[in-house]
């Protein structure tokens, strides 16, 4: 590789399927809200506790943002005993491609390390560093996970994930992603990445493969990885 040296890895969404998404839909429309783009925009990859207030805002009524996570919680143990949390297939695959390439790899997400020991802890050998960095109170977290755990520059990593804010985030560093987008019916994810300038999707792990890899390697030693308009507006936004 000649920019790349880590691999970053969502875990709920991409090396497991996604439990959040139909859960987030349910709970809205259940209770008379509108579920949006705008919606996915404000409470996907935030901390608890500002998704929390995002989803009773959203509901109206009342409610308050910690007893809209605690009934959030409630209902999403509830979905999870109906369909359970499953790895997504070609994760093996994709970890001992990635390694092969030779590039670190960490897994990240929103809950703590014990969801990534329970789902996840067979291939804990397959990880670097920390192995899993929850990200929760450092939303969306990616500079953090490069420079502070790793030590590197965020050019240097490369972010696979199913929501669109991190692909914004990753525009602004210039950091390299690959969008795993959902396929719940009613995500807005696939068109908000598109919306970011994403250009590399994949909805199957092995579609990641050795050839992508390079492909993505070789835009950013040239700098071609992201378009510098949509960078430069990004960072409009941002100031």
């Amino acid at each position: 590789m000649l920019s790349l040296r880590l691999a970053a890895l969502n875990i709920d969404g991409v090396l497991l399927n996604d439990t959040f998404s139909p859960v987030i839909h349910q709970f809205v429309v259940s209770r008379g809200g509108t579920y949006s783009a705008a919606l996915e925009r404000s409470v996907f990859s935030q901390s608890q506790h500002i998704a929390g207030q995002r989803l009773a805002a959203a509901v109206g009524g009342g409610m308050t943002g910690e007893a809209a996570l605690a009934a959030y919680f409630e209902e999403r143990a509830a979905h999870v005993g109906r369909h359970p949390v499953t790895i997504t297939p070609g994760t093996h695959r994709l970890l001992l491609r990635l390694r092969s390439a030779g590039l670190r790899t960490v897994c990240y997400g929103g809950l703590g390390k014990e969801h990534f020991d329970r789902h996840l802890g067979r291939y804990a050998h397959l990880f670097d560093g920390p192995g899993y960095v929850s990200t929760n109170d450092i939303r969306p977290g990616l500079r953090e996970i490069t420079e502070d755990v790793f030590g590197l520059r965020p050019a240097q990593a490369l972010f696979v994930d199913d929501v669109a804010r991190v692909a914004e985030e990753a525009r602004a560093l210039g950091t390299a992603f690959v969008g795993h987008p959902s396929a719940f019916a009613h995500s807005h994810q696939r068109t908000l990445m598109r919306e970011a300038g994403v250009r590399h999707m994949v909805d199957r792990l092995d579609a990641l493969d050795d050839s992508l890899l390079h492909r993505i390697d070789q835009e950013m030693s040239t700098g071609t990885f992201w378009s510098p308009a949509l960078v430069a507006a990004g960072r409009e936004r941002q100031a």
